[in-house]
């Protein structure tokens, strides 16, 4: 019988290193995704969230400092130089931290397609991350993902503070994140000023480069109005409050529809109006108001605004803040229900089709 060959167990630092790169980082990066996504980053909200995150900017940061005073020679101990091969792999480990955390906060709140491509670019970074090990040796490589993942992270820590959701607040965390990057420079000017003269000009290339990227991809809608999110979005036949609980009426359809990525289908009796409903998470203290636009697909192919309606939502509930709206008249065509914030962020959309019949269809109800 053949026995499987195991790999050999690390003998110094850099075989460590390159052990851990092999064989442990893979593992890890899939595990640390799930333990964030189902235990440590459940709401983008809790004081554990920000303790993880501020945790992985320091531990990054810190990395940064410690690998330029080794490379100019201002830290000569022995031991500080027997551990420098694996410092790349401790930046390694602190920017796919960052990477993972962003990737389970913000696909969250990545409702529609469009807004899929920020948390796809996210994919991009977490994969490449497990590549990048030789290039953070690098300073300036070493600060351009750095401005990346503090970007990344303002963006939704700044409407946190502020209790607030608007283009306001991400051309702030921008400018904070600009404001952050400088003084983290000027600090590096300190230590190692001929580290910082040599790359300087890189980095305020690589710097504008994202930031332009980073407006870009908001401003078109591609990055996810986090830390507002959708937990539920439906449309029904009929929603009645009753206490604490909306009791909705819908059409039962086999389980596996929901997976195949198709719009519902409504039928409506004559004068039947339709009813869409939606759960929109808020952090604790941050109330906003989210529309409900009602669009129809015309003959030409463009969708038609029919109707637009507001509604205020409170922060807090683990569930989302709920609320809906009714379309009165609606006709047989293909519909949907963006629900997005007054500065025209989309956090979800419900599509369906509307299809006439002669008498109601038969009906379940379920509490939302």
């Amino acid at each position: 019988m053949v026995r499987p060959r195991l790999p050999k167990l690390p003998k110094s630092i850099e075989e460590a290193a390159e052990w851990y790169m092999r064989y442990v980082s893979p593992l890890s990066l899939v595990a640390a995704l799930f333990i964030d996504t189902f235990f440590l980053l459940r709401r983008v909200d809790t004081l554990l969230t920000s303790l993880v995150l501020f945790f992985y900017l320091a531990l990054a940061a810190s990395i940064i400092v410690l690998i330029s005073l080794i490379q100019t020679g201002r830290l000569r101990q022995w031991w500080l130089l027997a551990v420098t091969p694996i410092l790349p792999v401790v930046s390694q480990f602190a920017f796919g931290g960052l990477f993972i955390a962003f990737l389970s906060l913000y696909s969250r709140s990545a409702a529609y397609s469009w807004s899929w491509i920020f948390v796809v670019a996210l994919i991009v970074l977490l994969v490449a991350n497990e590549r990048f090990v030789r290039f953070y040796m690098h300073f300036a490589f070493q600060v351009s993902i750095f401005f990346t993942v503090l970007f990344s992270f303002l963006i939704f820590y700044i409407p946190l503070v502020f209790r607030a959701v608007s283009p306001e607040m991400f051309v702030a965390s921008g400018v904070a994140s600009l404001m952050a990057v400088a003084a983290f420079l000027r600090v590096q000017a300190y230590l190692t000023p001929e580290l910082v003269r040599e790359n300087l000009t890189g980095i305020a290339r690589s710097v504008a480069v994202i930031f332009v990227t980073f407006n870009i991809l908001y401003f078109t809608g591609a990055i996810p109005p986090l830390p507002l999110a959708l937990k539920e979005a439906g449309i029904y036949h009929g929603i009645a409050r009753a206490g604490d609980e909306y009791r909705a009426l819908y059409e039962p359809v086999p389980w596996y529809r929901g997976y195949l990525l198709m719009p519902a289908v409504f039928h409506r009796a004559p004068g039947e109006p339709a009813y869409a409903f939606s759960a929109v998470f808020a952090p604790v203290g941050l109330s906003t108001t989210v529309y409900h636009e009602w669009q129809r697909l015309d003959e030409t192919g463009r969708w038609v605004t029919v109707e637009t309606v507001p509604f205020s939502i409170a922060g807090g509930r683990e569930g989302g803040y709920r609320g809906y709206s009714v379309l009165y008249g609606i006709a047989s065509g293909k519909w949907r229900v963006t629900v997005k914030t007054g500065h025209g962020q989309i956090i979800g959309r419900i599509a369906f089709d509307v299809v006439d019949v002669g008498e109601p269809v038969p009906l379940e109800t379920v509490v939302r």
